[in-house]
């Protein structure tokens, strides 16, 4: 049993995560940065554990204010003697810059190279997603179509019930989703707010006069609108959070019941949790307990080695996540490393 046991812990994937950032066995002595490169990718060019993002880039949480600042281009050079990354922004002048009098263009902010992928968690940063209870009942409603239709797309007109002329012209629509349980106190921490599309005021009223200006999802009477918010800022800075926090995988975009790299997942912890966007986790699964069904699998004379023992095996480490999004009781993440799917329950803990 004991052969077996070490056999399995041996095979089992593990993510080692140290104190100090380490560098990687076969990390290069310096990248040129590319477009669709991402700081965390250049990071794990580098060093192990790129979630360790003050070290790498040799800055502390006080002067880490804006990651933008590398451009396609630039030359990222490993310091091996302080363990961390260095910049080079001449793009290939050898570090001199001869000044003239002529016209000259300069990468704008838009260019710079994003921290994570942006693509894979755009639309989680235009929606609201998450709402508390009855804030979707309270809403603006959907009461009519034009002409009757069932459903409604785009450019159709439609009239709403409720709208406040003070909140503006543009809104979106939703429709309520499923709600979402904490596992551990059973507790609703909020309710999925499945979006539907874009909307605008053509005239106020009771009802108002609405057109549809963009559907994701076919639209009809009885769903709800909201005022169109800013888009969230995608300013990130991967960091490990400060204290030890612990939450669990509770949901997975889609509704499916595995995750993969660059899947969003919902965590049960949010703002009033501690938990904040940039902060970084690490994917922890509880280790099996096997049972010795067969006394013959133990060692001659092994005395701990019994028919019928329960052996627990370590739990696992096996990925990392990045929490990108906050709400007052849970977070949207993105899956950033996994050598195994992601399942719901999974635990995510300070790294």
């Amino acid at each position: 049993m004991r052969k077996i046991i070490s056999l399995i812990c041996f095979l089992l994937p593990a993510v080692t995560f140290a104190a100090d950032a380490q560098i990687r066995d076969n990390a290069p002595e310096q990248h040129i940065v590319t477009q669709g490169d991402t700081l965390w990718g250049i990071a794990h060019r580098f060093f192990n554990d790129p979630w360790q993002w003050p070290q790498i880039w040799g800055l502390n949480q006080d002067t880490i204010k804006d990651p933008h600042w590398i451009y396609p281009g630039d030359v990222v050079r490993l310091d091996r003697q302080h363990g961390k990354l260095d910049v080079d922004t001449a793009r290939g002048t050898g570090g001199i810059v001869k000044l003239a009098p002529q016209i000259r263009s300069a990468p704008g902010r838009s260019q710079a190279i994003p921290a994570v992928p942006r693509g894979d968690i755009a639309p989680f940063l235009k929606y609201p997603l998450v709402v508390n209870e009855g804030d979707l009942a309270n809403a603006p409603l959907l009461v009519a179509t034009l002409d009757e239709r069932v459903v409604v797309g785009d450019d159709d007109i439609v009239y709403v019930q409720g709208l406040d002329r003070a909140q503006g012209i543009h809104w979106q629509l939703y429709r309520p989703g499923k709600a979402l349980i904490d596992p551990d106190s059973g507790q609703v921490l909020g309710h999925e707010a499945i979006f539907l599309g874009e909307a605008q005021v053509e005239q106020f009223g009771n009802p108002s006069t609405v057109r549809i200006v963009h559907a994701t999802q076919e639209i009809k009477k009885g769903d709800r609108l909201i005022a169109r918010a800013a888009a969230q800022s995608d300013n990130f800075i991967p960091r490990a959070p400060g204290s030890r926090l612990s939450s669990k995988v509770i949901s997975v975009h889609g509704g499916a019941e595995l995750a993969g790299q660059h899947s969003v997942i919902t965590l049960n912890k949010g703002q009033r949790d501690g938990l904040e966007v940039g902060h970084v986790l690490t994917l922890t699964r509880h280790g099996r307990t096997l049972r010795n069904d067969d006394q013959a699998l133990c060692e001659a004379g092994d005395a701990a080695c019994k028919k019928g023992q329960s052996v627990t095996l370590p739990d696992q480490h096996y990925g990392l996540i990045f929490v990108f999004r906050t709400f007052e009781r849970v977070a949207y993440a993105l899956v950033m490393e996994t050598r195994l799917p992601v399942e719901l329950l999974d635990n995510a803990l300070t790294p």
